[in-house]
């Protein structure tokens, strides 16, 4: 795989002029992609390409300079290094800064931000995380994150993955990584059998355009499910990438007949950087209204917000009904649920 780190000369590589200029964007918020993920753009639709959009500096980041680079507090609920306790029985387990390229929307830019990545996990910071698992039980999951834990390598993604199903109340363990997407040959056969062979794993990826549904993709889905393996599907919603809700229903309908369920459909979060990719969370509510007589429940994720100072996800919903009246299907008419709106005495 090749990297670049440079983006006139991932644009040269796409046979794309030089652009505006975009140095001081970079000396703040580097950049990296790949070559198979930069091969999914299409030149001719210039910046304006959702797969650009995602990977490639623009003048915008720059724009903001009021919002937190950590909003949803994460720093402050750290009770162990590298370990965020927001809800009470699930943690996030930060294990590394590495990924196979920066998404310009990246609500963790303050760790890679002027070129200063997260380091890997040390064994004292995981030796520190499972004592605070011991010490309480009521902690059952284990979102492995970062970065991507797949740029890790094997072994050391194991021995991860070991220690922490060893604490004995931890039930789930969830690996959340972009690689399927943005790196699918990275996830061959032995880390698919290295993930299977852990109980009670879940993987998440973040699938956000139906460009990025390629054949590799779907075959890196497909070597995980084979390994026992369930895959859920988060995605962003990004202003000028899929804030449409055709663009999103032919998503989510792939996603499904490939057994990945499409899980959230999250409102971007107010991170410093990438405030230009807001929609609104009106937008996201619309999309939601135009699934409702179209896609089926396995196919429509749950949109949500991640409320700042660390308050958590909440799902939303559009009105559907007042005064004991829904609208119908189609949403021609309000239909009274009648006398089942109160139970019998």
């Amino acid at each position: 795989m090749k990297f670049y780190r440079n983006s006139a000369e991932a644009r040269a590589e796409l046979g794309m002029a030089p652009g505006v200029d975009v140095s001081a964007v970079e000396a703040e918020y580097p950049f990296l992609t790949n070559d198979y993920y930069l091969r999914l753009i299409d030149p001719a639709a210039g910046t304006a390409d959702p797969i650009y959009r995602q990977s490639f500096p623009a003048p915008e980041e720059l724009a903001d300079r009021s919002s937190s680079f950590d909003p949803l507090a994460e720093n402050e609920q750290m009770p162990t290094p590298r370990l965020i306790h927001r809800f009470r029985d699930r943690v996030v387990l930060l294990t590394t800064g590495k990924c196979a390229m920066r998404c310009r929307f990246c609500f963790r830019k303050r760790t890679w931000k002027q070129g200063a990545d997260f380091p890997d996990l040390t064994a004292s910071e995981l030796k520190r995380a499972t004592e605070y698992l011991t010490a309480h039980p009521e902690i059952r999951e284990v979102l492995v994150s970062g970065g991507d834990p797949l740029m890790l390598g094997k072994s050391r993604l194991r021995e991860i993955l070991t220690a922490l199903a060893a604490v004995p109340s931890i039930e789930i363990l969830r690996v959340g990584s972009r690689i399927p997407v943005v790196a699918p040959e990275l996830l061959d056969e032995e880390y698919a059998a290295l993930l299977g062979s852990f109980p009670g794993l879940w993987f998440a990826t973040h699938f956000n355009h139906p460009r990025e549904l390629t054949p590799e993709a779907r075959a890196a889905c497909t070597r995980l499910i084979r390994a026992g393996v369930p895959v859920v599907n988060q995605t962003v919603l990004l202003k000028g990438v899929n804030d449409d809700a055709g663009v999103l229903e032919e998503l989510f309908r792939t996603l499904v007949s490939w057994k990945v369920k499409p899980h959230y459909l999250f409102h971007v979060d107010p991170v410093r950087g990438v405030r230009h990719f807001a929609t609104g969370i009106a937008s996201g509510l619309e999309i939601l209204r135009a699934f409702r007589p179209r896609l089926s429940s396995l196919a429509t994720p749950t949109f949500a917000i991640d409320l700042p100072e660390g308050g958590g996800k909440v799902a939303l919903q559009p009105e559907y009904g007042r005064d004991g009246r829904y609208l119908d299907l189609h949403e021609r008419k309000l239909i009274a649920y009648g006398e089942f709106n109160s139970p019998i005495d």
